[in-house]
């Protein structure tokens, strides 16, 4: 791997590493959603600073040129980080729908205690 190419990945590793953690910080991301961040930051550093277990991991997915393999990795990541994402909105969305009913509910019956208390 090209020392310019490892620099690079050992920079991206840590910085978003770094941006986790001041997001954690500043309160603007959960711990628990967090930490497939680090996870991923964490593959991909081992993976930058291994060559070796790079170059296995490259050879065993049938990619010749191995820091191509460190940015299929990353993709990966990407992709889980996204289907990770994809079920918290999904699980949101169905609890802000059944928030939303349980509202309309209690208001019609607010409603109907309020006419029955004016009519007598």
């Amino acid at each position: 791997m090209t020392l310019r190419i490892q620099f690079l990945s050992l920079i991206f590793s840590l910085g978003t590493a770094a941006i986790v953690f001041e997001l954690i910080r500043k309160r603007r991301i959960m711990e628990k959603y967090s930490l497939i961040w680090f996870g991923s930051a964490i593959v991909l550093l081992i993976l930058t600073v291994w060559k070796d277990l790079l170059e296995k991991f490259a050879t065993f997915l049938g990619i010749y040129y191995a820091p191509s393999a460190l940015f299929t990795i990353a993709a990966f990541c990407g992709m889980a980080m996204l289907l990770h994402i994809t079920v918290v909105i999904s699980r949101l969305t169905e609890q802000n729908k059944t928030l939303a009913q349980e509202i309309g509910l209690l208001r019609h019956k607010l409603q109907l205690l309020e006419q029955n208390d004016q009519s007598v």
